[in-house]
C-alpha cells in the first residue's frame, strides 16, 4: 500500500512527472508551501516564476503570461487566490478566457492546523460565480492525479480546490477515468435518497451510506468533482429515482455545491433536499475531525440529516390516508 497522500501533494507530484515529458505549460508561484511544485524552477529552469507574498500580482503575472501563449499553473492557499487576488482572476484571467488554472490548496476545515483565517469555506461560491470559470474538486489521492493530467490538457479559465491533510484513497487507480462535467456514481443501493457529494468528504457519505442500509434506508452516492459545469443529467435522474437529495461539501452552504445543485432541482424536478455543509459559520483552529463533528458533518450527523430527510420525503409522497396508519 502507498504513502496516504493529500489532495493537493498528489496533484503537484503528478504535475511534476507530467512536466518531464512535456514542456507547454509553466508554473507562477507564491512564497507558500501549497502542492508540492514550489522548486519547479529548479527542476525546469525557466519554466517557473515566483512572486512571493503578493497574490494580486501572482495572478497578473499569470495572466501576462497567458496572454503570450503560454499554458499556466498558479499555485496558492486557497483563501488568497479566491479572496485577496478575486478582481485578477475575474477580469484578468476569466474576462478574456485565458489559459490559466488556478490551484487553490487548504480549502475547507481541514485547515484547523493552521487557524481559522487561513480555511477557505467561501471559495466555490466566488469562482463559479464568474462566467468562463470552471470548477472542480477531486476526491482523493488518485482522482488528483488524473485530475492533473486532464488539466494540462484543459484550455480556458479553470479553478482546482484542492486540501490540506492526507486523505485515504477511495479509487482504483487501475480504474478511475476523470471526466469533464460528468458524475460519477460510486454507491448505488437503492432508491430512497441520493448523496450527492464533491471533494474530501465523500468517504464519509459513503461510510454513511452503509449504516443507513443495514437500518433500512437504501441510499445512490455520486460524486461530483466537476461542480462547474454541473452534470445535470445525474442530478435530474437521482432526483427522478430517489425523489430526494443530500448534498455534501467541505464549504460553506451558501453559494456552494449545495446551492448550485439546488438551482438545477428547484427549477426542473423540485424534490426535497438536505445541503450538509458549514452552517453560516467561519473555519476554526483545532483538530479536523473534532470540527467536523461540531459543524455536523461527521458520520455520526449525515447519517442522522439523513433519516430526518427521508421522513420528510415520506410525508410528501404518503397520502394522509398512508401517514396516519404509518408506522415506521
Amino acid at each position: 500500500m502507498g504513502k496516504v497522500l493529500a489532495t493537493r501533494m498528489a496533484f503537484g507530484q503528478e504535475l511534476m512527472k507530467i512536466a518531464k515529458t512535456n514542456e507547454n505549460f509553466v508554473v507562477c508561484s507564491a512564497d507558500t508551501k501549497t502542492c508540492g511544485i514550489e522548486k519547479f524552477g529548479q527542476v525546469f529552469p525557466g519554466r517557473e516564476f515566483s512572486f512571493g507574498i503578493a497574490e494580486q500580482n501572482l495572478v497578473a503575472g499569470a495572466a501576462g503570461l497567458a496572454s503570450c501563449g503560454n499554458k499556466v499553473f498558479l499555485a496558492t492557499f486557497a483563501v488568497f487566490a479566491s479572496m485577496r487576488a478575486c478582481e485578477q482572476v475575474r477580469t484578468f484571467i476569466c474576462y478574456p478566457k485565458l489559459n490559466v488554472t488556478v490551484i487553490g490548496t487548504h480549502a475547507g476545515l481541514q485547515v484547523g492546523g493552521d487557524g481559522a483565517t487561513h480555511a477557505a469555506i467561501e471559495d466555490v461560491a466566488i469562482m463559479r460565480s464568474f462566467p468562463n470559470m470552471t470548477v472542480v474538486q477531486p476526491a482523493d489521492a488518485i482522482s488528483s492525479k488524473a485530475l492533473a493530467h486532464a488539466a494540462v490538457e484543459f484550455t480556458g479559465p479553470l479553478y482546482i480546490r484542492l486540501h490540506r491533510n492526507p486523505v485515504a484513497d477511495f479509487y482504483n487507480p487501475e480504474t478511475y477515468v476523470f471526466e469533464w462535467g460528468k458524475a460519477n456514481t460510486v454507491v448505488d443501493y437503492g432508491t430512497d435518497m441520493t448523496f450527492i457529494v464533491s471533494g474530501i468528504l465523500l468517504k464519509k457519505a459513503v461510510d454513511a451510506a452503509n449504516i443507513l442500509r443495514e437500518q433500512g434506508i437504501y441510499v445512490r452516492v455520486i460524486d461530483m468533482s466537476t461542480i462547474k459545469p454541473l452534470d445535470e443529467n445525474a442530478i435530474l435522474k437521482a432526483a427522478k429515482e430517489t425523489g430526494a437529495i443530500m448534498t455534501i461539501e467541505d464549504h460553506t452552504i451558501y453559494g456552494g455545491l449545495g446551492s448550485a445543485v439546488s438551482e438545477v432541482v428547484v427549477q426542473k424536478c423540485l424534490v426535497p433536499m438536505e445541503i450538509v455543509g458549514i452552517q453560516d459559520r467561519f473555519g476554526e483552529s483545532g483538530d479536523t475531525e473534532l470540527i467536523y463533528k461540531d459543524h455536523n458533518m461527521d458520520v455520526d450527523s449525515i447519517v442522522f440529516k439523513a433519516k430526518n430527510l427521508f421522513q420528510r420525503k415520506r410525508s410528501v409522497t404518503l397520502s394522509p390516508h398512508e401517514l396516519r396508519n404509518d408506522t415506521v
